[in-house]
């Protein structure tokens, strides 16, 4: 399996070609892999998996890239039968070699591409594992806790040890505060069994940026924008789509969308809207990004 040299542009999903934004974001890709051999993807020599991983930056990372200069690095993801969500995840030896390719990324980003901007963190899925992960590891340096926007940490739970063990790491209380994580994962009332909502996980509905069981009425919603997730074709986009109300027992965002008979939820339980985390709330969670830019922008303009 060939490893990967962040210097060489061949190792990363995107770098821009110019910078046009004073903010930067670092995304990383969510679960694209599920072969049983290997058990990591080698994906500097498949680049069917490029693309995918590609076309998933596309869908998702659109919410940023309106506001900030996108870094997105690759990385040997463990495969999704190498993961077993009831187990500690974080020291799986297949998702540690994924986790220590984005780390060094990271590490070459800072010191090679970022050039002094502040910076978002952004991720889905197996990308929020790892960017938990990086946010544990590697975000206890003032310095980059200064420069942080915020961290979307979308598709994976965020639990209450990790903002008692890690203090840099806050939640999220409104939709302009900044330094912050954002987080959330979407199913239907009732839906059980969703691999990534853990046990007192952190929730902030993007359509009202409240943490309580507010309920926010399809009427906020901007627009759900689909996509073929591997292609990053534009599919169709809905104002209005759907609400949302996170249920304060479980920590689910929870809706009901429309036309949930005829979505695929790919390997998901039932009523496990995993893969619609972006689509669902696609323009509140663009217009988001702008705001919190900034509101960062002018806390620190005179810094």
């Amino acid at each position: 399996m060939q490893c990967l040299d962040y210097s060489s542009k061949s190792s990363w999903a995107n770098i821009p070609e110019t910078i046009d934004h004073p903010v930067d974001v670092f995304y990383v890709f969510p679960t694209i892999y599920s072969e049983k051999k290997p058990l990591n993807m080698d994906i500097m020599n498949r680049p069917d998996l490029q693309s995918k991983a590609k076309g998933l930056m596309i869908a998702q990372a659109g919410v940023y890239s309106s506001s900030a200069n996108l870094f997105a690095p690759f990385y040997r993801q463990a495969s999704f039968v190498a993961l077993n969500s009831d187990e500690d995840m974080y020291s799986n030896k297949y998702f540690r070699i994924g986790a220590d390719d984005v780390s060094d990324a990271f590490e070459y980003y800072l010191t090679h591409l970022n050039q002094g901007r502040p910076f978002i963190l952004a991720s889905h899925s197996q990308g929020s594992l790892i960017t938990i992960d990086l946010m544990r590891n590697k975000m206890g340096k003032p310095e980059l806790q200064r420069k942080m926007v915020a961290a979307y940490l979308i598709g994976y739970s965020v639990i209450p040890a990790d903002f008692e063990n890690y203090p840099w790491m806050k939640a999220a209380t409104g939709a302009k505060d900044t330094g912050v994580i954002i987080s959330y994962n979407t199913q239907t009332p009732g839906a059980t069994g969703s691999p990534v909502l853990k046990p007192g996980a952190f929730c902030i509905n993007p359509l009202n940026w409240k943490t309580d069981g507010t309920p926010a009425g399809r009427e906020m919603n901007l627009g759900a924008v689909f996509f073929d997730d591997f292609t990053g074709t534009l599919k169709k986009e809905v104002s209005h789509y759907t609400g949302a109300c996170i249920n304060t027992e479980t920590g689910a965002l929870e809706t009901t969308p429309p036309d949930y008979k005829q979505l695929d939820l790919g390997h998901f339980p039932e009523g496990v809207l995993h893969k619609f985390d972006y689509a669902f709330w696609y323009r509140n969670l663009e217009k988001n990004v702008a705001e919190r830019v900034e509101s960062y922008l002018l806390k620190n303009k005179n810094k």
